[in-house]
């Protein structure tokens, strides 16, 4: 073989090894993901959003809650029978109400348990997935987040502070309807979150909750940690199976030239 077919394949080999590396990647999901399955008797669904990187440019892509997610979170529970329980593992920063919504609803209607694991953040429409569990199970220093709408780059309970704060004359007509519009999302959300914590809670508290999580109580990434959520009526627990940091594990964050955090991977103790 001469040096040409030599570069030329070195340049094939290169260009394979992205490909096969993925494909070693999503084999080692699937037989991680079926080991839980047989383990806890259940249908495991992963729901991760990591910030990817556009191949070409560069430029960072960081991913929500959509559509198509919730597509295939329905397709799952779809296929799931009434008697089986469902673990969904969660970790995102949220995303569109709709998508989020069409899930919860649909863990909701779920005869037998659903279990939701938080291995670090699921925040807004993350929580209201979360809310819609029979238990919430997540890491001692894992958080969700309030679910007040957004509408645009402003939270809808901040528009509505404009109508008490200043004269209706000298308010112009497009915060007027963005207002209207803010009225309407609270009172939705309020409405889904009341309906998700029926079954686990007296309905007057369930109310009050969906007040205190959707009406801009506190900013919108503010972090309800463990204790906080334990305190206001959630069904949370610390007992997070191993496996769960194994299967983050497998869904790194794209590699970029050099890592933010940097440690030897194994565990440490005095000895």
């Amino acid at each position: 073989m001469d040096f040409v077919s030599l570069i030329w394949l070195f340049f094939v080999i290169s260009s394979l090894q992205p490909v096969i590396r993925q494909r070693m990647l999503d084999m080692a999901r699937q037989r991680l993901l079926q080991q839980l399955e047989q383990k806890r008797k259940s249908r495991v669904i992963v729901l991760i959003h990591r910030q990817e990187t556009l191949s070409l440019l560069g430029f960072p892509l960081v991913r929500y809650i959509n559509i198509e997610d919730s597509e295939a979170v329905l397709r799952a529970i779809k296929m799931t029978d009434n008697d089986v329980p469902i673990d969904l593992i969660l970790h995102t920063p949220g995303g569109l109400v709709l998508a989020a919504e069409q899930i919860a609803l649909a863990l909701r209607k779920h005869p037998a348990k659903v279990t939701v694991f938080v291995p670090h953040y699921a925040m807004s429409g993350g929580t209201l997935i979360a809310l819609a569990a029979d238990q919430i199970v997540m890491d001692e220093n894992a958080v969700l987040g309030p679910v007040d709408p957004q509408l645009g780059q402003h939270p809808a309970a901040s528009i509505l502070k404009v109508l008490e704060r200043k004269p209706i004359a000298e308010i112009d007509d497009e915060t007027l309807i963005m207002a209207d519009i803010a009225e309407k999302a609270i009172r939705q959300v309020k409405r889904t979150v009341s309906e998700l914590l029926q079954d686990k809670m007296p309905a007057e508290k369930a109310d009050q909750l969906a007040t205190t999580l959707a009406s801009g109580t506190w900013t919108h990434d503010y972090p309800i940690t463990v204790t906080e959520a334990q305190g206001l009526g959630l069904p949370v627990s610390t007992d997070m199976p191993a496996e769960i940091y194994q299967i983050m594990a497998l869904y790194p964050q794209t590699a970029q030239r050099r890592p933010s955090v940097e440690y030897i991977p194994a565990p440490r103790t005095r000895n």
